[in-house]
């Protein structure tokens, strides 16, 4: 012990103070009129001055870095290369990480390798030190990966489970005192609502846009949709769901004595300076009641239409679309495929003085100024249908009618964008054409579909490979030939699609963030007279013969050989490689739609 403590010591001290505006200028490596100019600008935004020094374009991060690893003969460490160990990072606290912009990397016999993004300052390295108590080996990493690697390191998922164990203490044999959960739970320590509050933390940092709450006999199962797909964090002890679920219908007004009927509801929450709508949806289970919550920020930034991710023609001919004084506009995709957001970009284009927008929804997902928004409550007979006959009295422009989900709701929207109004509407519907087809099962006439259809967008969203351990991939035989089959043999043959590796950034998943995938149909002479006269073979085949619609595995395979996302997300849009489907492209004539090279023409 006192080997190690004289070690640390002499470790400290061989530390001296070192200036990188003077090693920078004794260098020639900038100018004095470049470093005056960063300490004006430090002086003004208290950064440090090496980002200084970057942000006016004195020197580049990289080159900064080189500079500083060979001047102080340390080595310079890519972050997204290594795999880090959470035991060993956590070494240093959090809050100290990000005060001193140090990050543990590594533990052994000699002590640890620690990474720093400004080896000059003096004052953090001898707090990283004295708080360490370890002999400490310095390395030179960017501090944009470091902060980047700080936020996914610094996961709460053991404070989560010790919260839990906390509440599973409290709670004894399982039974809840309501009284006592209701009054005491006020006190910003109670183990529940910390519970809470970390979960609710952990899932803004991993931007997740719902949190599953699944209890069964003798574990709980908190998961967490990040960029559409779910993670996982077991708890033990069935008990603590029920604290949980107990609590989060106190904060949102559900009847906590009502166990065997599912319950809708919601409640704001304000967490890390972001303001959400949490909408709560309960179900009875075998062992207890499953929750979702839907994480809704309302502190985002809505999208302009050309941050989408649409390609530019779709986004030429929607604007257009859009700009048009009446008829109706549908957006169709799954849940969760992003329908909501390009609606209300939508929305925002044609928002000014001049017009009056009324929407309906369930819930008000984004919040506009001039626009008003009414939510339907249901328990009180304030549906959709009778929202939207109200709202045609009111004089609107433009109507956004957040589902449609009835055969009353349909009518009176299609029968609103007959009579001059610009009606903007969801469907769930696989694809553009299907909508059509959805819409005439719902009893929509065809005259009417025929009359007020003005254009139907699909989508989905795919993940983006992990930029940090992307690397090219390879595919098997069947994907092979179904490639071929899609944009020729030639050309399959000399393209390269990515995956990703996996790596802290992306939570070892090799997909960081989404980006939407577009397909549009706009309804032309041809296709409302197939409409209006039902004949929907007809209305497909003009479809599958419209040059200017690509359908959606087409834009996701574009994206794929781009390297934007991975031949597997592609084909998730596809739906797969089957035998059937092999055939079934096999059979198509050369020039036939599914021929079409892709990028040529």
């Amino acid at each position: 012990m006192a080997e190690a403590e004289a070690q640390f010591h002499k470790t400290t001290q061989r530390r001296k103070k070192l200036r990188l505006g003077d090693l920078l200028l004794g260098a020639d490596v900038i100018t004095q009129q470049q470093l005056d100019d960063a300490l004006a600008l430090q002086k003004s935004t208290g950064h440090k001055l090496g980002r200084a020094l970057t942000e006016i374009g004195a020197i580049t991060e990289q080159k900064l870095l080189e500079f500083l690893a060979v001047h102080l003969n340390t080595e310079l460490v890519d972050l997204g290369s290594l795999h880090l160990d959470a035991e060993t990072v956590t070494i240093l606290p959090e809050v100290h990480a990000r005060r001193h912009r140090a990050l543990v990397l590594k533990a052994d016999n000699e002590g640890l390798t620690v990474g720093m993004a400004d080896p000059t300052d003096i004052v953090a390295y001898d707090a990283v030190c004295r708080l360490l108590k370890k002999p400490v080996r310095l390395v030179l990493v960017k501090e944009s990966m470091l902060l980047r690697t700080i936020d996914t390191v610094y996961r709460r998922t053991d404070e989560i489970s010790a919260l839990a164990d906390e509440v599973k203490r409290e709670l004894g044999d399982g039974q809840i005192d309501i009284d006592k959960l209701t009054s005491d739970e006020s006190s910003a320590d109670a183990p529940v609502i910390r519970l809470l509050q970390s979960m609710f933390k952990d899932a803004v940092q991993v931007k997740a846009s719902d949190i599953h709450i699944e209890p069964e006999e003798h574990q709980l199962r908190i998961r967490q949709r990040v960029d559409g797909i779910l993670q996982e964090h077991i708890i033990d002890g069935h008990g603590v769901s029920a604290a949980l679920v107990t609590r989060l219908k106190l904060m949102s007004g559900l009847d906590i004595s009502e166990k065997r009927m599912p319950q809708d509801g919601r409640f704001s929450i304000r967490v890390n300076d972001l303001n959400l709508d949490v909408r709560v949806s309960t179900l009875p289970v075998q062992h207890g009641e499953s929750v979702v919550l839907r994480l809704l920020d309302h502190s985002a930034n809505l999208m302009t239409l050309d941050k989408l991710g649409m390609p530019e023609d779709i986004c030429r001919r929607f604007e257009a679309m859009i700009e048009k004084p009446g008829g109706m506009v549908l957006v169709t995709g799954p849940t969760g495929s992003g329908k909501t957001t390009t609606l209300y970009s939508a929305l925002n284009h044609v928002n000014n003085a001049k017009t009056k927008i009324i929407t309906v929804e369930d819930p008000v997902e984004y919040r506009l100024e001039r626009i008003n928004q009414v939510q339907v409550n249901s328990v009180i007979g304030l549906d959709f249908g009778r929202v939207l006959r109200t709202a045609l009295r009111q004089d609107p422009d433009i109507i956004l009618v957040g589902e449609m989900r009835d055969r009353e709701t349909v009518d009176i929207g299609l029968r609103a964008a007959m009579t001059g109004h610009l009606v903007f509407s969801t469907l769930h519907t696989v694809s553009a054409p299907a909508a059509v087809s959805r819409l005439h099962d719902m009893g929509a006439p065809g005259y009417l579909l025929a009359a007020a259809l003005t254009c139907i967008v699909a989508q989905r969203l795919v993940r983006r490979v992990c930029d940090e351990c992307k690397e090219t991939s390879q595919l098997n035989a069947r994907q092979k030939a179904w490639l071929s089959k899609q944009i020729g043999a030639k050309r399959a043959g000399t393209v390269e699609f990515v995956q990703g590796r996996g790596c802290h950034y992306c939570y070892l998943t090799g997909y960081r963030g989404r980006i939407g995938v577009f397909e549009l149909l706009e309804i032309d002479s041809k296709l409302t007279s197939a409409i209006r006269h039902g004949n929907l073979d007809e209305f497909l085949e003009i479809v599958d013969n419209k040059k200017s619609f690509v359908p959606l595995r087409r834009r996701a395979l574009e994206y794929a050989i781009e390297g934007i996302t991975s031949f597997e997300e592609a084909l998730r849009i596809a739906g797969g490689v089957d035998d059937e489907d092999l055939m079934a492209e096999s059979e198509q004539p050369a020039g036939s739609h599914g021929m079409v090279e892709i990028g040529h023409g």
